[in-house]
């Protein structure tokens, strides 16, 4: 069972934990906030498409390069986008007729199944992961991405579902990583592992793992140097810290979550090529979309790379780093 699993059966419990009126108005008001969070890239996709449809009756050629442009626009990627609307000129083609009305609910079901797509392989966390054991998450990603405070979040919402969570400050590089993860540590309930700056990051790893497995712990955060330094010394980084956590626990990591801020758009991109060509990365989580237009990352690192987006975050609250379901998300964009 990965860290997804553990909140979704949480989810699931609390909610039946709850009387059928509170558990809609708990469940409209989730989709309130999440529709709140992604406002600006609402309004970034389809007030565009709105524009570029207006007074048009049917989905022609026309219309297929206005979508593509504000597809492009809004982040979503060229070779996605050029997916989206291959897949609509051939329901075009075989339909012989579509008016522009229908085009919302075409992208929706168009966007919902690539999404889709990306979660083929979605639950299979770690094959070799055993009951008893700590499950180990290595986190990764550039610095400034909101990587420390999503291991935050991650640790206070595994604590509150009853988990004991080790924390590693593996980022040896920079004091400030450190002491803002003992503070996201001590916030949340959470024991953290650390050495002093400078200290061999691959280290820090192995004496987390040896004190969480002598402690009884149930889930393991591993945080990692956001320096992105060239290709050859990420991989080599990266894969000390698994040779050495394997030493402990031979199936470690479990998982390789990548966090991406949402906001930089293109630059997150480039950004998950780096790093899935130096390691293996099993999940995304995608920061700051609340404070951007640029929310068709999420749809394009998805489908390009084939890796689940398991966590969105829409706000500064810790209950803002929100499990990401792929249909609220479709939904939230377009509007019920």
């Amino acid at each position: 069972m990965g860290l997804f699993d553990i909140f979704k059966r949480q989810k699931a419990e609390q909610q039946q934990a709850v009387p059928e009126p509170e558990r809609r108005e708990q469940e409209q008001q989730e989709r309130q906030e999440l529709s709140a969070g992604l406002e600006k890239t609402k309004e970034g996709i389809f007030g565009k498409l709105a524009r570029a449809v207006a007074g048009r009756s049917k989905v022609d050629a026309e219309v297929l390069d206005s979508l593509e442009e504000v597809l492009i626009s809004s982040d979503v990627g060229v070779d996605t986008t050029v997916r989206i609307i291959e897949r609509i000129e051939q329901r075009v083609a075989r339909d012989k007729y579509m008016s522009s009305s229908e085009l919302n609910g075409i992208l929706r079901e168009e966007i919902t199944a690539l999404l889709q797509d990306a979660e083929k392989d979605g639950d299979s966390f770690g094959l070799d992961f055993k009951e008893g054991e700590p499950y180990v998450v290595m986190v990764v990603g550039v610095n400034g991405v909101g990587k420390t405070t999503t291991i935050g979040k991650l640790a206070a919402q595994l604590v509150k579902a009853g988990r004991k969570v080790y924390i590693g400050a593996a980022d040896t590089f920079r004091a400030a990583a450190i002491d803002q993860l003992q503070v996201w540590a001590d916030r949340a309930g959470a024991t953290m592992i650390r050495q002093n700056m400078g200290s061999d990051p691959a280290s820090v790893a192995f004496d987390t793992l040896k004190s969480a497995v002598a402690n009884g712990a149930d889930v393991v955060l591993i945080d990692t140097a956001g320096r992105l330094h060239n290709k050859v010394g990420l991989m080599n980084e990266l894969s000390k810290i698994r040779n050495v956590m394997a030493k402990v626990i031979p199936s470690a990591p479990h998982e390789v979550m990548l966090v991406l801020d949402g906001s930089t758009g293109q630059n997150a991109f480039e950004q998950a090529k780096q790093f899935t060509q130096a390691t293996q990365v099993t999940s995304l989580a995608i920061t700051k979309l609340d404070g951007t237009a640029k929310g068709g990352v999420v749809i394009g690192i998805s489908d390009q790379f084939s890796i689940p987006v398991r966590y969105i975050g829409i706000g500064e609250g810790i209950d803002q780093l929100r499990i990401f379901d792929r249909r609220q998300f479709v939904d939230a964009l377009f509007g019920e």
